[in-house]
């Protein structure tokens, strides 16, 4: 049989009825096409797909065993190296990862790699009963900050090698970013809260509602019988534009806006969470974040959702297929635009009036792009005069997040940089003895997947200084 050049399509929900549910929006390959598309890969023998895994998953093995219709030995294949099955095959870009890698790809579409691992992980949790193991304790116990994708994947890989881990999360529900800044239609919340059972089944213990550097310091959790620490506490303080206008009601950091609708439920109807609903709104920014945050305004009700860029569609650093889907959902691109001022409403004569400081329009200026800046992106200049307002209702700031300094403001010793993320050495260290750092507080707001390269490499280095 001749090899199909292309990847098979993952089904999705129709853009009209989509855009007006939660529902995922991806539908999941079936049975037949699974084992098609897996027939596609080359088993090539210097493995570039698993170079390109932050997790480095064996991943011709597990395809390997998906072509021959096992898919229970292709899942055990993946849990070797992730804990995030489920997750990984929904929000990992894998077309700058292990795609980008595959050789079909240099003529060819590459394998769907994510779309596989997606498919296998699935069908485990729909068919097998089989419960992990946990594995005998060798002694040692481990506090864990933050219970993110690096905070799950260090504890996971942790508990399979013996170790006691106890996991710390700040707010009341376990899975950090992934239950509160990933919505519903890209990433079910039911898919989180199985892959925590799952390491609850490792004898992983977690504590939510615990602020670490409040609620207790991490010199009080090595106090308390920890031989180490992984900080995995994420980014979660927003970043803000600094214009004017601002402070009226109706603006949002993106952080606010997605954790009041996918963590406190206010997409439900019978839900009291405030959360502006219906009339139009404008994201600014153009990463996976702001693709969210339209794309759930969308969802809440808005007539109209714009993204203000500024910079090209060629620069816009979310993913392709996010970008496409809001498209098609009607999401409008103000594109080469940067807000320089909110606009509110203000009545002086009546200061009673109910419509006293909300918003009403966002006001941009148009951009050009001159030369490129240290990262190689060419740099976006303000065009003189061509100032306008597009009138909305919300506001919703989605330019990056920053690790919240109260860990940093609490723990002796521990060295940050200019950006306030914690420093690390390459073995996920950081300046102080047996306290380890990862994901987003190292790095500033990236992947789920990098996060979790993080708790991976931080994890491994743990057993080996206890395995000394």
């Amino acid at each position: 049989m001749p090899l199909d050049p292309k990847k098979h399509e993952m089904p999705v929900q129709d853009p009209q009825v989509r855009a007006h549910n939660f529902s995922e929006v991806a539908l999941g390959y079936t049975h037949e096409v699974a084992i098609a598309e897996a027939k596609r890969c080359l088993n090539c023998k210097n493995r570039p797909c698993v170079q390109g895994c932050p997790v480095n998953i064996a991943i011709p093995d597990f395809i390997s065993c998906l072509k021959q219709d096992d898919i229970e030995g292709a899942y055990h294949v993946i849990n070797k190296s992730s804990s995030l099955h489920a997750v990984c095959g929904r929000v990992c870009p894998q077309e700058t990862q292990c795609e980008s890698k595959c050789t079909l790809g240099i003529k060819f579409e590459p394998v769907g790699i994510g779309r596989l691992e997606r498919f296998v992980a699935d069908w485990h949790n729909a068919n097998s009963n089989e419960a992990p193991k946990k594995v005998a304790s060798n002694g040692h116990r481990v506090a864990i900050v933050g219970s993110g994708p690096s905070g799950l994947t260090c504890a996971g890989d942790l508990a399979k090698a013996g170790f006691e881990v106890t996991v710390y999360e700040a707010l009341h529900t376990e899975g950090g970013v992934l239950v509160y800044g990933i919505p519903e239609f890209r990433l079910p919340k039911a898919i989180v809260a199985k892959e925590v059972d799952t390491l609850k089944q490792l004898g992983v213990e977690f504590v939510t509602n615990a602020v670490i550097g409040k609620t207790l310091t991490v010199d009080e959790l090595f106090e308390q019988g920890n031989e180490a620490v992984f900080i995995g506490s994420g980014a979660g303080l927003p970043n803000f534009m600094n214009i004017p206008g601002e402070a009226f009601k109706g603006v949002y950091s993106a952080n606010e806006f997605l954790t009041r609708s996918n963590l406190m439920k206010a997409f439900r109807d019978k839900c009291d969470t405030p959360i502006m609903k219906g009339g139009k709104v404008v994201v600014v920014g153009g990463g996976h974040v702001a693709m969210d945050a339209a794309r759930t305004a969308l969802r809440l009700g808005a007539e109209k959702v714009y993204i203000v860029y500024r910079r090209s569609m060629q620069e816009l650093p979310a993913r392709r297929e996010e970008v496409e889907h809001a498209e098609e959902e009607g999401i409008q691109f103000e594109l080469l635009r940067n807000p320089v001022e909110i606009i509110g409403y203000n009545n002086p004569d009546n200061p009673r009036d109910e419509r006293n400081g909300f918003v009403t329009g966002c006001k941009v200026i148009k951009m050009e792009l001159g030369e490129p800046d240290a990262k190689g992106r060419r740099r976006p200049i303000p065009v003189e005069g061509s100032e306008y307002v597009i009138d909305c209702d919300a506001v919703v700031i989605a330019i990056g997040t920053s690790p919240n300094p109260l860990i940093k403001s609490t723990t002796k010793g521990l060295e940050v940089n200019a950006h306030g993320g914690i420093i690390v050495n390459e073995d996920g260290l950081t300046s102080r003895a047996n306290v380890y750092a990862g994901g987003d507080a190292v790095t500033g707001a990236a992947t789920v997947i990098s996060a979790m390269g993080a708790g991976k490499l931080a994890a491994k280095s743990i057993i080996e200084y206890f395995n000394k």
